[in-house]
């Protein structure tokens, strides 16, 4: 089964409000989709990434660039395939965005493998187990948004069956956000698993005031405290500052910079982005490096990815997602044969590859190439 061709295709579906964080807007909703067909006619089905902001390039990159030194390639020669495209980053001008192109078609590689095997990709890593937590992301700025309107949307991931929430922090001062994660754990209750990410939004003092602020809270991990510079060293200095794990590696784009922060000493949890960085093939390295020194893996957002990854694997922890349906109209409604979600728990789909089937009149009215 060898690789014959190549359709990518951008998606950019537009949102009805901002979903900020501390250091970014959210005005659309994001992806690239990779068809990668075989000479036998086995064709995948993936979507990588949520906020695209050069969706097009990447769908130019896969079909121009990547394909050209993976043609003819056998899906089962995973590790040749995957060289070949780093290879191209040596010269690349934007390493980051040539990182997600080759992510995209790494995942199809695996959906394909699976597809070919009659494994689910979940299977093909070690499957672990067959069912993971799942987490809302949430707490968003908005402007005009009180306490009260954060108790209901705590409330509402709750009646929409998530274990937790993953609350936004660092873009007010560390008392003002304390005084919002207080109103999320109030609402939550303690059995709700409570994380918070400041997306680098804060300094390291600033870092450590607040968490001392909110360790009573029972936070479950504290996701990028620190600004983006000079991070692993921040963050090295919070996490022996405060009982709350620290959480980072959603920014970096390859296990190598992950090996960095565990040696930095700047985690407890890794939460490697498998469309940000190399796909599979990378992230199964940075999972290894992470098993070895004790680390869980989480993962940023991606659970029609993330779910199969963190399955397979003793020290995967959550998948996420984005359980307000004006945030994700992917993970709502494009993803057609997204699992269950029941108890604050996820299915992880049992069919060949990532099992993912897409609703084909959304792409068409949403594509951008």
């Amino acid at each position: 089964m060898r690789i014959a061709a190549v359709e990518a295709i951008a998606v950019d579906i537009p949102l009805s409000r901002n979903f900020g964080g501390s250091t970014y807007s959210v005005l659309k909703r994001s992806t690239v989709i990779t068809r990668l067909r075989t000479s036998d006619g086995l064709t995948s089905s993936v979507y990588n990434g949520d906020n695209r902001a050069h969706g097009m390039q990447i769908a130019q990159l896969i079909e121009n660039d990547l394909f050209s030194v993976i043609n003819g390639l056998s899906i089962f020669e995973r590790e040749r395939a995957w060289d070949r495209m780093f290879a191209l980053t040596h010269a690349a001008g934007d390493r980051k965005l040539l990182l997600e192109a080759i992510a995209c078609v790494d995942c199809a590689i695996w959906d394909l493998t699976g597809r070919a095997l009659g494994k689910s990709v979940r299977e093909l890593l070690g499957g672990y187990t067959d069912r993971l937590p799942i987490i809302s992301i949430g707490g968003y700025y908005m402007p005009g948004k009180t306490h009260a309107d954060i108790a209901r949307e705590i409330e509402a991931y709750r009646d929409a069956g998530m274990a937790g929430c993953k609350f936004k922090v660092g873009g007010l001062s560390p008392e003002e956000d304390a005084a919002r994660v207080a109103v999320a754990r109030k609402a939550a209750g303690d059995d709700f698993i409570l994380c918070v990410d400041a997306n680098r939004g804060w300094t390291a003092e600033d870092a450590i005031r607040f968490a001392r602020l909110v360790e009573p809270q029972q936070i479950r991990w504290f996701e990028e405290p620190c600004h983006w510079y000079d991070d692993a060293a921040q963050m090295a200095r919070v996490r022996q500052s405060t009982t709350i794990p620290v959480t980072a590696g959603q920014c970096e784009i390859t296990s190598h910079a992950i090996r960095r922060l565990v040696e930095a000493r700047a985690v407890d949890l890794v939460n490697y982005d498998a469309s940000e960085g190399g796909g599979v093939t990378d992230w199964l390295r940075a999972a290894s490096l992470c098993r070895a020194a004790g680390i869980a893996m989480a993962h940023h957002e991606e659970a029609q990815i993330a779910s199969h990854l963190l399955a397979a694997v003793p020290h995967g922890t959550y998948a996420e997602c984005f359980a307000d349906p004006a945030r994700d109209p992917v993970w709502q409604q494009m993803w057609a044969n997204r699992p269950p979600v029941r108890d604050g728990m996820m299915e992880v789909s049992t069919e060949p590859g990532f099992g993912i089937r897409l609703d084909d009149d959304m792409i068409r009215r949403y594509r951008t190439n």
